[in-house]
């Protein structure tokens, strides 16, 4: 019996050998394998969206953006040649001026004559997007609405090329204090600035309503120099 000690202890031995190694394999294959959490680099952080810088800064002098003659023109016999600035309370993102006015044709009637020229400033924004964009999305809008104008008759639409990088004219009829309006609209967008060129008018007293062809010529007249003057005040 004590001859089977040292032969059972050589069996135990060799038995273990097959153990050792499947575990000093699986210790080297954790060692190599390179995955380990502790040793990953931490992921960077997401970098905050940019947008573009908003090109105009600010807005002109609504009430000068018009030259006084194109004025004396589209609205004769104006209250105020100067113009009645709209109250506002940031002029830099929001400016706009009108002039109106009564001409007595003596037994012919009268005619009376409004112009007005609006301006809306964006600025870029990380949330908002570029001040471009906003104002691409400012202009489609105020198309829409001038086309949707409650009580609007025979309203025509036409792209207006040459007046800023776009510009869309709208023109309408409308009834109101018991006369026939006419009315041409030039929406325009220059860079970051939406200018909104407002001709009307209406004949009384037996006098007939302008035609849409003279308002869509003296609107569009007028939104040239309004568009012009918004490159001028950030020279």
């Amino acid at each position: 019996m004590h001859r089977s000690a040292p032969r059972l202890t050589r069996l135990l031995a060799c038995a273990a050998v097959p153990v050792m190694l499947v575990v000093a394999g699986c210790s080297s294959d954790s060692g190599s394998s390179g995955k380990k959490s502790s040793s990953s680099p931490a992921p960077s952080a997401s970098a905050t969206p940019t947008v573009a810088k908003a090109v105009y800064p600010k807005l002109p002098d609504a009430c000068k953006a018009i030259p006084g003659k194109t004025v004396s023109d589209l609205v004769p016999k104006a209250k105020d040649k100067a113009g009645t600035e709209v109250k506002s309370s940031d002029l830099s993102a929001r400016a706009g001026c009108s002039w109106n006015g009564l001409e007595s044709k003596g037994t012919k009637g009268s005619q009376y004559r409004w112009l007005s020229v609006s301006y809306l400033r964006f600025d870029s924004d990380s949330v908002l997007g570029s001040g471009q964009k906003r104002a691409q999305d400012q202009y489609a809008k105020a198309v829409a609405d001038a086309k949707a104008t409650d009580g609007a008759k025979n309203v025509k639409t036409v792209t207006t090329p040459g007046i800023g990088q776009e510009a869309t004219t709208v023109t309408y009829e409308q009834r109101k204090t018991d006369a026939d309006f006419t009315y041409a609209v030039v929406i325009t967008r220059t860079e970051n600035v939406v200018a909104t060129v407002n001709h009307n008018g209406a004949g009384y007293e037996g006098s007939k309503s302008p035609s849409a062809a003279d308002m869509t010529k003296g609107a569009q007249t007028a939104a040239k120099p309004a568009v012009s003057a918004v490159a001028a005040a950030n020279k």
